[in-house]
């Protein structure tokens, strides 16, 4: 990409500092920042194995405070600059001592949703054994990249949401939020990584967040996408939640058929009235 395609953005590392005497801390998340249009995009820790490492540099780390820091982090959602400039300002000042965030740092991207997955792999996620060159594809944020990656190549990623809040549908505070989302002939379709090689708890998690935008919704859609191709005849926990999620009409679509559901797709979501 040409060098005036790109944006000049602006970002801060969230950090977490259990013991302030000993002025120690952790990665724990990314704040994206687009001076221009005042827009603003988080990630913090989610997977099971982020929280693990947690808990490995820092014992007695509170997991339930860091599990509930999206609402704190709930950047506006469609502002002018003055608002994401004065929303990073309030951030700052009403931070807790043990959460921090970095000194601000300047970034060129082509786009801004994969400058936020790139900075957070980078920055946040655990260090991962093997060659460099070779990226297992096994956590939530390993299969939303690489699901983003076929959308921008179908042409796709223009007309759809990321990182979409349920506390609209669920309750609030709700601090989920569904990886992709779409409008199309009517119908508000959700799109979630779920990783059939982790906890199966996330599975009863997209479930009754379902349940709770089809009680508000009265045409939707939904997709999950996994790492591998499910084997629920020889993989109990497979079984599990394809059989869980089949009874609420969530199909999973495993990484490497996603290209097929969105040649599908693509005639109505790029339809005029698709949005």
């Amino acid at each position: 990409m040409a060098e005036n395609e790109l944006q000049s953005c602006a970002y801060h590392i969230v950090r977490y500092a259990p013991n302030l005497v000993r002025d120690e801390w952790i990665n724990i998340g990314v704040v994206l920042f687009d001076p221009t249009s005042g827009r603003v995009v988080r990630r913090l820790v989610e997977e099971p194995g982020e929280f693990a490492r947690v808990r490995r540099l820092h014992p007695t780390a509170d997991e339930d405070f860091l599990r509930n820091l999206g609402g704190v982090f709930d950047a506006p959602r469609n502002g002018d600059r003055a608002n994401g400039l004065a929303w990073l300002g309030k951030l700052e000042e009403t931070l807790s001592n043990t959460i921090q965030l970095s000194p601000r740092r300047g970034v060129l991207t082509g786009d801004f949703e994969a400058e936020l997955d790139r900075l957070y792999r980078e920055q946040v996620e655990p260090p991962r054994p093997g060659r460099p060159d070779v990226r297992e594809i096994r956590t939530r944020s390993d299969i939303r990249a690489r699901a983003a990656d076929f959308l921008r190549l179908e042409g796709l990623l223009g007309r759809i949401e990321r990182g979409v809040r349920v506390a609209d549908y669920t309750y609030p505070g709700d601090p989920l939020r569904m990886d992709f989302a779409y409008r199309r002939n009517g119908t508000r379709g959700f799109v979630q990584a779920l990783p059939l090689g982790r906890d199966p708890g996330q599975a009863k998690v997209l479930a009754f967040t379902a349940d709770a935008i089809r009680a508000k919704l009265a045409k939707t859609e939904f997709l999950a996408i996994s790492e591998v191709e499910p084997r629920p005849q020889e993989n109990a926990r497979h079984r599990f939640v394809t059989g869980l999620l089949e009874e609420r009409d969530i199909p999973v679509v495993p990484l490497n058929r996603l290209a097929e559901w969105a040649q599908r797709m693509r005639p109505s979501l790029l339809a005029p009235n698709g949005h």
